[in-house]
Formats: structure tokens, sequence, C-alpha cells
């Protein structure tokens, strides 16, 4: 049965400053370092034969980092802009409360959320989406074709767009959708046709992983 695991990186430095980072190449802040260790051994148990991530560093250090924790240096590491965050345009950098202030709740909302609203300069969740889904349908989806537990490690924004092919979220739900920081999302899939059977979270509470 193919598995697929969709794995938000941990926390970034601009994550914890509460700024839009988007595509700047920011770093993990050490609760990233940290939350990305813990994913990888809530992940100890899945026999994962590739990962795929962005091309962005708080993305694939994450999954450099579950690699080690793993100790399995051999799984291959396939980078892609593909799975890059949603752009953010002229907002990338700015502290959001400041943005929210700025330009009142409902447009801050929009940028940030909505399927179809881009910010100036930037990328809506659906022109994610039409990056995303092709790559991950020509290129992922052949792997899982395979039987193959993949893990993908990317962004919050890249990741919802995936979760609206894999769940078919349709858009107006999917402003509800949040996507924690060094969280598994585990998917068994169907090997026929790569329908999700069935979807569970994997936290330290379920694997009995100690703080």
């Amino acid at each position: 049965m193919p598995v697929l695991i969709l794995l938000r990186h941990g926390e970034s430095e601009w994550n914890r400053e509460n700024r839009f980072t988007g595509w700047v190449d920011v770093d993990l802040s050490p609760r990233g370092v940290e939350e990305a260790r813990r994913a990888g051994m809530l992940l100890r148990g899945f026999p994962i034969e590739i990962i795929f991530t962005s091309a962005l560093r708080r993305a694939w250090r994450t999954a450099e980092i579950v690699r080690e924790v793993l100790g399995r240096p051999e799984i291959p590491i396939e980078r892609s802009e593909a799975l890059n965050e949603r752009h953010y345009g002229e907002l990338q950098g700015l502290n959001k409360d400041e943005v929210r202030q700025r330009y009142g709740e409902e447009q801050f909302r929009l940028w940030r959320r909505s399927y179809e609203v881009a910010p100036p300069g930037g990328e809506s969740l659906a022109d994610t989406q039409r990056r995303v889904v092709p790559y991950y349908r020509q290129r992922i989806v052949p792997e899982l074709e395979q039987g193959k537990t993949v893990l993908i490690v990317a962004h919050g924004n890249s990741l919802r767009a995936l979760l609206m092919e894999l769940e078919q979220i349709p858009p107006e739900r999917i402003p509800q959708v949040e996507i924690p920081t060094g969280v598994p999302y585990v998917y068994e899939l169907d090997e026929g046709t790569l329908a999700v059977k069935q979807r569970r979270i994997v936290t330290p509470e379920v694997e009995g992983v100690k703080s």
C-alpha cells in the first residue's frame, strides 16, 4: 500500500518573528530544529524511500534532519521550486500584525488565507496550486504507484494546495485549514487509484515520544 507523508518544515526564524516569509530563504529557528528532530522521531518505523522538498532552506534542512534522526542517510532528497511556499510579493519581510493594523483585518485575511486573492506582486493560493499539483502528479505520483512510502517536506501554503487535491477540499473551505509546523500527516492510499483511504496526524501522544 502506498503511503504519502506530508510535513511542514520546523519553525523558521521569520515564523518566530511573525513575518511574512514566502520565498525569502530564511533558516530554521532553534525551536524549528527541535521540531524537525521530533518529526524524525515520530516517523521512525515508516519505511520512507524518497523525500521531496522545496528549494528553500527551512524545508530541505528539515528533511535532512529527519533523515539524520531516522539513521538513513541513503534516502534520496529531491528539491524543487514547485513545492516552494506561496510568494507573498511586497508583503515578504513585513510583520503580520503591522500589516493587519495598516490594511485592516478583512484585507489581511484575504491576502493570507483566501484562495484567489494575491498580495501585491505575489501569488494567490490558486497560483501556488497551479505549480504544486502538476509537480505532484508528474513526479511524485509515479513513486507512489510503485507502492513506495514518500515524504514531502514543504510549507503551509504549498501543502494546503496539495491537501485540496488529496482530500478534494473546495476553495471555500480551504481558508479554515491550518497546518502546524513539524507535525506529520500520514495518508494511506488506495493501490489502484491513489485515493485517500485513511489520514492520520502523528503526534507524540500517539507515538509515545517523550518531550
